[in-house]
């Protein structure tokens, strides 16, 4: 009898190797596929339950090397979920190059949706991204709202991406869980705000330079709590299609907070510099309010809010980074 698979793609990441890790534990068979842009399989291979699992490096949004990926997972067992985790990380590097994350964020979903449909291979879980909404500004963001407009290619291509899932659940997914998260944090960190700061500050330990004024607000989720969330919404029992927002129970807190939280912890003399405006770079959200009532109601909530989840992803990501 043939062994279930999940397939992770993007799981040599910072979210993706921590959902494998997860997965394992329970009890999965679970295979790798990644492109290895944003991740490594030393993420992988720091947990020594991890160290043997089967890495299939290849690029998902291009077509044929997406469909012999799935094959080559096929050799291992029937393949029974796939966690879509795979996109570009790098909301400014989008915002720059648009055919960034028409690659790597909405293309890599297109080629997934094809090969699931040629392979009956029928549940989807998707990463997608609270900045799908774009900026609504005081208005509570709940998976209902609408109209939606994004301000980022990011958030354009994860809402298409969304878009397409939905149009797949009706030809053949049997099941999809849609994440919808903000700003996640902890480790092995390859992007975001903490990990550029720590950087900024090994390059110039006597000054921070903040992009913006530092009154952005934003709502911060730890990797642990993010991982437990969504396997217990993928555990449900719950409609065919359900997107989920993920996040803290808390309004957030400011890059001016975690900017001094970062220099008490690897460079105490060092000085602020802050930029001019309440947005670091064209199609930042500087303050939003979102909304997890729906989780909330499956009886779920984080361990951490903002700023506790801050504060231990700092010590973490400064730990990685040598201090």
């Amino acid at each position: 009898m043939l062994r279930d698979i999940s397939v992770i793609a993007g799981g040599c990441g910072f979210i993706g190797s921590n959902l494998a890790a997860s997965l394992v534990a329970r009890g999965r068979f679970v295979v790798v596929v990644d492109n290895l842009s944003n991740g490594e399989r030393s993420y992988l291979e720091r947990n020594p339950t991890l160290r043997e699992m089967p890495v299939v490096v290849a690029n998902l949004a291009n077509r044929r090397e997406c469909s012999d990926a799935f094959d080559q997972v096929s050799t291992y067992g029937r393949i029974f979920d796939v966690w879509h985790m795979a996109a570009n990380s790098d909301i400014p590097a989008g915002v720059a190059d648009p055919d960034v994350d028409h690659q790597d964020t909405f293309l890599t979903t297109f080629e997934i949706l094809r090969v699931m449909r040629d392979k009956d291979i029928r549940t989807l879980h998707f990463a997608s991204s609270s900045a799908i909404y774009g900026d609504l500004g005081e208005t509570a963001l709940h998976e209902d709202i609408g109209p939606l407009f994004p301000i980022s290619n990011y958030g354009a291509m994860k809402l298409a991406s969304e878009a397409q899932i939905s149009a797949a659940a009706e030809t053949f997914l049997k099941r999809v869980n849609i994440f919808r998260f903000p700003n996640v944090v902890g480790v092995p960190a390859t992007h975001g705000v903490i990990l550029d700061f720590v950087n900024k500050l090994i390059a110039s330990p006597e000054k921070l330079a903040v992009l913006g004024d530092g009154t952005q607000q934003k709502a911060y989720l730890h990797v642990t709590d993010l991982i437990e969330a969504m396997l217990m919404i993928a555990d449900r029992d719950v409609a065919k299609l359900e997107p989920v927002n993920i996040g803290p129970i808390d309004r957030g807190v400011t890059v001016g907070w975690i900017a001094e939280q970062v220099i008490a912890r690897v460079s105490p003399k060092a000085h602020i510099a802050f930029g001019v405006g309440n947005k670091g770079w064209v199609g930042d959200v500087p303050k939003f309010n979102y909304s997890t009532a729906r989780l909330q109601s499956y009886g779920w909530q984080p361990k951490m809010g903002s700023h506790e989840a801050v504060a231990r992803a700092i010590d973490e990501i400064a730990s990685q980074q040598g201090f």
